[in-house]
């Protein structure tokens, strides 16, 4: 970790230097609203690559400080985004790439919500408008878009692990470059990163790792860990660093207009706060600092950066910091839209608006459901008639829909913090004692639990229940958040079932389906809202692997037959590309059936067979899911495999569904098109298929 001599960027900021410039450490503003017009940034504006901060004085530090939040307010504002954690980590970044040599220095983000203020000042200034849209920056630091994105990221807790791969590489190598993992406190709860901490000590590494400890992941960070930094914080205490980089014990900083948990408690014995967690991991530890005074920052990571072995430092932020409705909602700001549109009719417009609301309340259609809130309200509706049921959720409370059931019963939620491993665990150890578990997780997050789920559910047949929340693609945040493997990885484990909704109404019917099974169940549902389905009480239990006929389109005397087996949401496309094949069909010599089939996992083989009798020429699968391995695969197996009618008649087949790529980040409706899975691109494949 020792910084090179030759490194152009080796700054080192005295003790003195900071009593000099302490006075300047409160000159950060506070904004209040998400400017429209792109504001006067002079000193980020000569900013290229980070080697351009050589010549800042301390004070002008702080002034870019303030010129890169406004600017991230207003960026965000165009184009939308992860907000509040970047907010909190501006003077972190600033002081970071002041005195580190990047791209030769490895700066490793966790993550990645907290990257935007880094690619600002990594060349990407004026191109950090286009994150999260077609061909524009991607939302998380990626190794192809910059040689300042040391890692690609985008899952949680993995910095450690990576920049430890990278420091024990450059040592082998004998060179001596920094490498700085910047990790939250909510990410350290991912039990990776203790994994990580424990090898970097057992190898001696030099590794500098910073905590930014907000108090928060998405939702508030919960369990131990947490309780454990609130207690170093609250302390009063802090442990300081010498200019020689010696640990000395003193009173921390008066903080009280930093006090983002607002709690007063006693004040704890001062060895406790030396017999900190890292410590006894075997880290050399310094904290808590003030992550938002930047002469601090600078004297504090210039001595540390020198330092031999693992390192870690502990400085607090406050998530949305500058920003004053994020500071005091920084759930709610933790990703924002783009800002609406503003016309010059926008003032009469809402003045109309506020003069008609008794009339508009009479029409007003009733929005779309989300398919979390769907699942949210399954929750509680089911809850209030079994006793049995308890729901988990790795830090993903808000996502997926479980606010209510976490305020209506909280003895029966269980928020895990970041950690889809235990998650899965800590169900089937549930499942052996006579309750019925629900593991809410996003199925990108999915994967990180699947030796679990194999291993300590499906292998032991427990029943439990995974409502798999943004299955498919996922839009503006891109190919590390898309859920688009999990049929792949789950059809294949003995003991599953699938379910995938077309609608609100199924999704909320298959939950409880799934519930009442006893085994292990999956019910898979995307992002956002659904079709606008009402959902019908009582709750119904379908029979398990039964698809179902939606429509059957076209002459029944056509001398071809086509099968469009639609799975989950793609069955709303399904028929409509159905129904614009056959009005452009105007030789009427094609009849298309759309089936939902509902289960992925058991097919229905009956209905299977019923198409083959019926003597369809064509079978074509509809999935927003890979193609390998996917639900058409399951077709195909079964059709090849066990078909006695496929044996005989040999209909075309056609899988529709993602390439094997990774899809970039878009709209949904661009990555759809993309795939070819839009209308558009269905009809066209269709048309392939029959000719």
């Amino acid at each position: 970790m020792q910084q090179s001599p030759s490194s152009p960027q080796s700054h080192s900021v005295s003790a003195s230097a900071f009593d000099s410039a302490a006075q300047l450490s409160n000159l950060q503003q506070t904004y209040t609203v998400i400017p429209r017009v792109r504001p006067e940034t002079p000193l980020l504006d000569g900013i290229a690559t980070p080697s351009d901060l050589n010549d800042f004085t301390t004070a002008q530090l702080i002034t870019l400080a303030d010129e890169l939040r406004l600017f991230l307010l207003y960026s965000a504002g165009q184009s939308g985004g992860h907000f509040g954690a970047n907010l909190g980590v501006v003077e972190l970044t600033i002081a970071l790439h002041y005195l580190l040599d990047a791209p030769k220095d490895q700066i490793v983000w966790d993550v990645g919500h907290q990257a935007y203020a880094h690619k600002v000042l990594t060349g990407r200034r004026e191109q950090i408008g286009t994150i999260r849209s077609k061909d524009g920056l991607t939302a998380f630091p990626e190794r192809a878009e910059s040689a300042y994105d040391t890692f690609g990221v985008g899952h949680s807790s993995t910095s450690i692990s990576a920049g430890l791969g990278m420091s024990l590489a450059l040592r082998y190598q004998g060179l001596t470059q920094t490498v700085a993992c910047i990790i939250g406190d909510g990410a350290m709860t991912g039990g990776m990163a203790f994994e990580a901490m424990n090898d970097a000590v057992q190898q001696d590494a030099d590794l500098l790792v910073i905590l930014n400890d907000n108090d928060m992941s998405i939702s508030c960070s919960i369990g131990g860990f947490s309780r454990h930094l609130a207690m170093l914080w609250e302390s009063g205490y802090q442990v300081d660093i010498s200019d020689a980089g010696e640990p000395i014990l003193c009173r921390r900083p008066d903080m009280q207009t930093f006090d983002r948990r607002k709690r007063h408690k006693e004040m704890r014995d001062v060895p406790q706060l030396e017999d900190n967690l890292f410590k006894a991991i075997g880290f050399t530890y310094f904290g808590p600092f003030d992550g938002h005074d930047i002469p601090e920052l600078l004297r504090v990571l210039s001595i540390a950066k020198q330092l031999k072995g693992p390192v870690l430092i502990h400085i607090y932020t406050t998530k949305g910091k500058g920003f004053a409705p994020a500071e005091l909602d920084p759930v709610g700001y933790h990703a924002i839209s783009k800002l609406p549109v503003e016309t010059e009719n926008d003032a009469q417009s809402k003045a109309t608006e506020a003069s008609d609301i008794t009339a508009a309340s009479t029409v007003t259609t009733k929005p779309a459901l989300k398919y979390s809130q769907v699942f949210g309200q399954f929750l509680c509706d089911k809850a209030v008639t079994d006793d049995k049921l308890l729901a988990i959720t790795p830090a993903m409370e808000e996502g997926s829909g479980m606010i209510d059931f976490a305020r209506r019963f909280p003895e029966r939620f269980f928020d895990v913090a970041i950690a889809e491993q235990h998650a899965v665990t800590l169900a089937a150890g549930m499942a052996t004692q006579g309750v019925k578990p629900i593991v809410a997780i996003y199925s990108t997050f999915l994967q990180r639990g699947y030796d679990q789920l194999i291993h300590d559910v499906a292998l032991q047949d427990l029943d439990v229940m995974f409502a798999i929340d943004r299955a498919g693609l996922v839009g503006e945040d891109g190919a590390t958040h898309a859920g688009v493997f999990d049929l792949a990885f789950l059809r294949c484990v003995p003991n599953m079932l699938i379910a995938a909704p077309k609608d609100e109404n199924e999704c909320y019917h298959l939950l409880n389906t799934c519930y009442e099974y006893q085994g292990c169940t999956a019910v898979r549902y995307p992002r956002g809202t659904g079709t606008g389905a009402v959902i019908t009480q009582p709750a119904q239990t379908y029979n398990i692997g039964e698809a179902v006929v939606e429509s059957i389109l076209g002459n029944d005397t056509a001398p071809k037959k086509l099968a469009l087996l639609a799975f989950g949401t793609t069955v709303a496309t399904a028929q409509q590309a159905a129904q614009n094949l056959i009005s452009e069909d105007a030789s009427a010599d094609c009849q298309v059936q759309v089936v939902n089939m509902r289960w992925v996992k058991p097919l229905d083989s009956a209905l299977l067979e019923s198409l083959l009798a019926q003597r369809v020429t064509h079978i074509a699968t509809l999935e927003e899911h890979v193609i390998m391995g996917g639900a058409g695969s399951a077709v195909n197996e079964y059709l090849l495999n066990e078909s006695p009618a496929f044996k005989r008649h040999h209909p075309i087949i056609c899988n529709i569904g993602i390439p094997d790529r990774f899809i970039a980040h878009g709209s949904p409706a661009e990555q759809l098109a993309d795939c070819g899975l839009d209308i558009d691109g269905v009809v066209k494949q269709l048309k392939q298929l029959l000719s």
